[in-house]
């Protein structure tokens, strides 16, 4: 089995967010943020980050690449017995911190660029040519890695993969 393949068991959204959360954590510490998180989880933000003693809320998305554009929800769904509920992040973070798994790459999206329900950053040009109204991922990007390299570097990745690990029975 590659390692870089590895994250492919990722099925149900709780998994796939903590991934999502542990990638752009990394991202920003390696971009000089200092980064921490909010113990439990009944806050509305997944990470503070604190640059030149500024400390700010940001919120973490999983985006997916759809039609040349990396989309992402600006609000959170739970759904119960009853039925559905979604609460927009409005005055409760600052950013959205969203990783695109197809693009192995990060974004720090200010909660004032995005729309209440959802969130839009393009990466490729639009087919009619469009460029009015077009939020354009490149100025949000603050990394660009595969997800082991940003996580554990490439040193570590090919020690582990060079060794063969014996779990206690």
């Amino acid at each position: 089995m590659s390692l870089t393949n590895s994250v492919s068991f990722l099925r149900d959204t709780k998994s796939i967010g903590e991934l999502s959360e542990l990638i752009v954590a990394t991202a920003l510490a390696r971009k000089g943020y200092l980064v921490a998180k909010p113990i439990g989880e009944n806050a509305r933000y997944d990470l503070i980050i604190d640059l030149d003693e500024k400390l700010s809320r940001v919120q973490v998305k999983t985006g997916r690449l759809r039609n040349g554009a990396i989309l992402f929800n600006t609000y959170s769904s739970h759904y119960h017995r009853k039925g559905g509920v979604c609460k927009s992040y409005v005055d409760q973070i600052d950013f959205f911190g969203v990783y695109c798994p197809q693009l192995c790459s990060v974004y720090l999206i200010p909660l004032s660029d995005t729309a209440p329900s959802s969130g839009s950053l393009r990466v490729h040009a639009t087919k009619n040519g469009q460029n009015s109204h077009v939020r354009w991922a490149e100025p949000y990007l603050i990394s660009v890695e595969p997800v082991l390299d940003l996580v554990v570097g490439a040193q570590v990745v090919d020690a582990v993969a060079g060794s063969s690990l014996l779990l206690p029975s």
